[in-house]
């Protein structure tokens, strides 16, 4: 179905028109894996095994076009500019496609359907760089600019011409969440701008859209703990996020995609899938299960 948007978050699809892809995959993740699992996401129920990352690392982020999903960045036993790639309608192992101008994990990234960019993260200090790749051409990642402050533990989305940042911590140690939002025009190189604020800050949030609607899950507050807020952007629109719902489990590290009009968030601290209409506000709802509990690991979709 050729619609304008996008999915993903740890990853995101999205065009001029593009592809909404009905296949979420997850990939990675803390314990660290290589495991990439996949879901029907109209559909209901546990994931599947769909194949392996190049290297077991955590703390990565990923992109799509709505046929090829890039994975990148992340920790292995070091901090790593890793970048491979899957066939998202075909279960197998990825592929390497180059590297990331800077090695680093925990970070984000979003796509416009042709161009994948990825922000933030750290190593042993925190990264605002912008990088970004075309997701159709294996290389390594060019720079595209900055976000206004260096940050980690972020999340992304986009409406398929305007990618938008959300919340992470400045610093490598908690106490620095931030509620800002920040976007960029993805077609066009340049550093980060103002958008808005999140109703709470927070960080190791996930992000999804439908290319319309930006959702940011829940993650840590700035005073430590957990909350269960889900809120919302028009992602053409800048302004400050509206709440949304809920989530009936406390995500922390959770990763999040979209096939246009259902939303999905899985791990976190468990290995459970949740699922949201992203067009109507309400709580999130039961999905089914990863194949392994991890945290820290990246979402997308196509197919």
């Amino acid at each position: 179905m050729l619609k304008r948007g996008l999915i993903g978050a740890g990853g995101t699809l999205g065009g001029a028109p593009a592809f909404f892809g009905p296949r979420g995959v997850f990939g990675g993740g803390n314990p660290t894996t290589n495991a990439i699992d996949y879901i029907t996401i109209a559909t209901t129920g546990n994931a599947i095994d769909f194949g392996d990352l190049t290297q077991a690392r955590s703390g990565l982020a990923a992109v799509s076009d709505g046929a090829r999903g890039v994975f990148g960045g992340g920790i292995t036993a070091i901090v790593v500019s890793t970048l491979d790639y899957i066939d998202i309608a075909t279960p197998s192992n990825a592929v390497g496609f180059g590297d990331l101008s800077q090695a680093r994990r925990l970070l984000a990234a979003t796509s416009d359907g042709s161009r994948g960019v990825f922000g933030g993260g750290l190593i042993s200090v925190t990264f605002n760089n912008i990088d970004y790749i075309t997701i159709t051409t294996t290389g390594n990642a060019i720079d595209f600019g900055d976000l206004p402050r260096t940050i980690s533990y972020l999340a992304a989305t986009s409406d398929g011409f305007r990618g938008v940042f959300g919340g992470g911590q400045t610093t490598t140690s908690f106490g620095s969440a931030q509620n800002t939002i920040n976007y960029i025009t993805i077609a066009t190189t340049s550093n980060a701008t103002l958008f808005g604020s999140l109703t709470v800050a927070r960080s190791q949030l996930s992000a999804m859209s439908d290319g319309t609607r930006g959702v940011f899950s829940p993650g840590v507050p700035d005073n430590g703990g957990f909350n269960n807020t889900l809120d919302y952007i028009n992602i053409a629109t800048t302004g400050n996020a509206t709440d949304f719902g809920d989530s009936p489990l406390p995500r922390v590290s959770a990763a999040a995609t979209s096939d246009g009009t259902r939303g999905v968030m899985g791990g976190g601290n468990a290995n459970i899938i949740e699922y949201i209409t992203i067009a109507t506000p309400g709580n999130a709802v039961d999905f089914g299960d990863l194949t392994v509990a991890r945290s820290a690991l990246a979402a997308t979709s196509g197919g």
